[in-house]
């Protein structure tokens, strides 16, 4: 028995957790999760537990009274989130998103749009859509499944959100609410609780090292003193993700084995 099956609780669950905890703290404003259906269940997660006063919607324009499983309709509508409102949040700071990402590099920058050169893409993705104002404007985080150098790169091919240093070039008005958060993977928790905002390994996941961590970041990456271990789901969580939020089990199809 490994020690995720002893203390009873999957590697998925405890990146659920981890990504929930990015939005400890965060009170009435709107959680959004976008970045997979991990990142819809630890905002509902956190609704449920620790943080009741986040706001949450149900992926298009309906606030949610109550906290349906995944897939499900709510059955309590608070109101409703016309997309000029939901800007209004944006724009204000007034929304913490979880993005994914197909790069980010150290200062967290991040890449949705393509890969490769500029004129002769290798890939083309989604395009920048609303990151740039997602990063600028609101707290940002963001659940990367797959940690590999292809992912954590030394320079993104293009940059679709805003990390620290282009925010510093930008100056005050990209300053105002410019706020990244964590960066959580399936390996690791990372974020940028460095003097020049860098990226830093703040807890590898009950079985994985360090040394794995940083073997599968394609550039250095800051660690200091004796890196934690991300923390277990408690008991409640673990039953509120089961029995209510996620029944059918989706969120192991998200996270390798």
């Amino acid at each position: 028995m490994d020690a995720t099956e002893a203390a009873g609780a999957t590697r998925a669950e405890v990146c659920v957790v981890a990504c929930a905890e990015a939005f400890r703290g965060d009170g009435e404003i709107l959680a959004a999760g976008i970045g997979g259906a991990i990142t819809v269940l630890a905002a509902r997660l956190a609704r449920l537990t620790f943080e009741p006063d986040l706001i949450t919607h149900d992926g298009t324009c309906l606030l949610t009274g109550d906290v349906p499983a995944l897939g499900e309709a709510p059955e309590v509508v608070e109101g409703w989130l016309p997309f000029a409102d939901h800007l209004w949040l944006v724009l204000n700071g007034r929304r913490h998103v979880m993005l994914g990402a197909s790069q980010i590099d150290r200062y967290g920058n991040s890449n949705i749009s393509r890969i490769g050169d500029r004129d002769r893409p290798r890939a083309q993705l989604l395009g920048v859509r609303g990151v740039p104002g997602n990063t600028v404007c609101c707290p940002t985080s963001y659940w990367i499944p797959r940690h590999s150098p292809r992912v954590f790169v030394p320079r993104v091919d293009m940059v679709s959100g805003v990390g620290h240093d282009r925010a510093a070039e930008a100056g005050p008005g990209a300053l105002r609410h410019h706020d990244l958060r964590r960066v959580v993977t399936g390996l690791a928790v990372l974020d940028f609780r460095t003097p020049d905002g860098s990226m830093r390994l703040a807890s590898v996941h009950p079985g994985v090292t360090v040394e794995e961590v940083v073997a599968a970041t394609g550039f250095p990456l800051a660690v200091t003193g004796d890196v934690p271990a991300t923390r277990w789901p408690t008991a409640k969580e673990l039953g509120v993700l089961r029995e209510v939020l996620d029944p059918a089990g989706l969120r192991d199809r998200e996270v390798p084995a």
